[in-house]
């Protein structure tokens, strides 16, 4: 990873940003995997609003290069459990995949309480992500390989 890029948590003002970078990720490279209509569907989901009133509960994480969010991710409860936690909205822009960002922003989330605390952790995991996320020990929940009704793997990892 370059040594401009920092990762930091993320702060009232970064939902712009941070609804941008999720927006331009999934219209670049979800596309390949996943409906024009579904993208629409998510980026409306994922919109500033929505990262602002997540970052109330989950500990978000944004990178920078420099002053500009180029990445974000988040982890929180699994449903409210002491025991059990999840993996959300980990996005990288495409001009900077393959760097070692969504690496630096997983051991991130791995370091911190909500990951440490867990036994279980999960991750609602695009098809698009689903290898990057296989790489990083995580394995399909209960064994089942294939979609929800939502288009998402489920994975986990236990500790």
């Amino acid at each position: 990873m370059q040594e401009n890029i920092t990762i930091r948590r993320f702060a009232a003002g970064d939902e712009e940003a941070v609804a941008a970078v999720i927006a331009t990720t999934l219209r670049t490279t979800n596309i390949k995997d996943y409906s024009q209509e579904h993208i629409e569907n998510d980026v409306k989901a994922l919109s500033a609003e929505t990262m602002a009133q997540r970052a109330q509960w989950m500990h978000f994480y944004v990178v920078c290069d420099g002053n500009t969010i180029v990445g974000c991710g988040a982890i929180g409860p699994y449903w409210g459990k002491e025991d059990e936690s999840s993996l959300f909205n980990v996005f990288v822009l495409p001009e900077y995949q393959g760097m070692g960002i969504g690496r630096a922003i997983i051991e991130t989330l791995e370091a911190d309480e909500f990951f440490l605390r867990a036994k279980r952790i999960e991750i609602p995991a695009s098809i698009t992500a689903c290898p990057f996320y296989r790489k990083m020990g995580y394995d399909y929940k209960n064994g089942i390989d294939i979609i929800d009704e939502e288009q998402l793997y489920r994975l986990e990892k236990f500790r």
